[in-house]
């Protein structure tokens, strides 16, 4: 069951992808929060940065570990337009960040348009050493929207 802030910042993630397409970019944006503030916000800039690893979520981290102290960052709930990937899953869980909440889910987003590596980040942070709580999907067909407009 999810809570109406949490929905309410996927919806944020969900216009953070929309302006990732804006942008020319892939759909996806992420924000983290600590005591409901949202402290900065990212989107996908893989295209207009010419990296494949310039991802919403790896955006975020880096930026965020610049700019706040490890413990803030383990303070810090972490919210996806779309589950992360096993190369961004692995950047917030390195970033210490203990806890992810996304949209859509990287099966549904498989089952759209397909992947080379698509593994769901519960197995992934299943073999950390600390727990990292996950969260979603939420709102998921809000976000499978803006998947299918762009995607297809």
């Amino acid at each position: 069951m999810t809570n109406i802030e949490e929905e309410s910042h996927i919806k944020q993630c969900y216009l953070l992808a929309e302006e990732a397409v804006g942008n020319g970019d892939k759909p996806f944006g992420a924000l983290p929060v600590i005591d409901g503030k949202v402290l900065l916000t990212a989107v996908n800039t893989v295209n207009s940065d010419n990296d494949k690893t310039r991802h919403a979520e790896t955006n975020l981290v880096t930026e965020a570990w610049r700019r706040f102290s490890p413990h803030e960052l383990a303070q810090c709930r972490l919210y996806t337009s779309t589950e992360p990937c096993a190369m961004c899953t692995g950047a917030i869980y390195v970033a210490g960040i203990p806890t992810i909440i996304f949209g859509c889910s990287a099966e549904s987003l498989y089952e759209l348009f397909g992947s080379d590596l698509s593994i769901p980040s519960r197995e992934i942070l299943a073999l950390g050493q600390r727990e990292t709580a996950v969260i979603g999907p939420i709102l998921e067909d809000e976000g499978l929207k803006i998947h299918r407009a762009f995607w297809t």
